[in-house]
């Protein structure tokens, strides 16, 4: 397949084990080669199932081992406004998976602050946003993520911006208090599409039959108020890793092996 930066590229794996395991490999050689010579490197993590599989997958692979993690600062696409030790946590899960298991400097980890800190929900979205305004750009308040992960809901939705919903089409606040959520728990922090899309890489991991026509219809260049994921574009790569029961809408002509 011929495609530019610019483009969407699909990458297709048999099962979920093997996507990890694609996902974890590419990961790691990503943030390799971003910190070889000094560089900093901001991740955007997700949760859900594939999101822990694919840390899991990097936390065995021997490569890990040459990466110098105190260069890398880890942040969370969304959060579940649950307190930190709670099982809905996506950073829970990331730690257990991953975090827990490389040496990375704690104040290298940004975990959006939960009711147990004391802060409100709308405490918490502000505590958020300064913190990502600490590593600011000269172009943006926060980070442009290395690579920034996202998962995708049969729904279409991606971190907690969900379909028709007036958090999708927010442009001028880099995190949102997010209430009456369409998706258990109600309460959730999410990061805006422009900060997401600042990204160098967005790359978006969705595994089963039920995100096929999600897949489809992001492909299909669908509106992003509509499919949130329609939406989702790195400054330099969108790719959509995926198994194959996600693929079966996929054309052909649209998915791109080698990268």
């Amino acid at each position: 397949m011929t495609t530019s930066s610019a483009e969407k590229r699909v990458v297709v794996e048999a099962t979920p084990a093997a996507l990890a395991t694609r996902v974890a490999d590419r990961f790691l050689t990503r943030v390799r080669a971003r910190t070889r010579n000094g560089r900093i490197a901001h991740i955007a993590l997700t949760g859900g199932s594939m999101g822990g599989a694919v840390l899991r997958a990097a936390s065995e692979h021997p490569r890990a081992a040459e990466i110098d993690w105190s260069l890398v600062h880890f942040w969370w696409g969304d959060e579940r406004f649950v307190p930190r030790d709670d099982v809905d946590r996506n950073s829970l899960q990331s730690r257990q998976a991953l975090l827990d298991h490389i040496p990375v400097p704690q104040e290298n980890v940004h975990e959006v602050a939960g009711p147990d800190t004391g802060l409100t929900l709308d405490e918490s979205a502000a505590a958020y946003a300064a913190d990502l305004a600490r590593f600011g750009t000269d172009e943006h308040p926060w980070p442009s993520f290395a690579v920034c992960f996202l998962g995708v809901g049969p729904d279409g939705h991606i971190a907690s911006l969900f379909p028709d919903r007036e958090e999708v089409t927010v442009t001028d606040a880099a995190v949102l208090a997010v209430r009456n959520s369409p998706k258990p728990p109600p309460e959730r922090v999410t990061l805006t599409r422009p900060v997401l899309n600042s990204s160098k890489r967005v790359w978006l991991v969705m595994t089963g039959a039920d995100k096929a026509s999600a897949l489809g219809l992001a492909l299909a260049g669908a509106s992003y108020s509509s499919v949130p994921a329609a939406g989702a574009k790195g400054r330099k790569r969108t790719v959509f890793f995926v198994d194959e029961a996600a693929a079966s809408e996929v054309s052909v002509d649209l998915i791109d092996q080698a990268y």
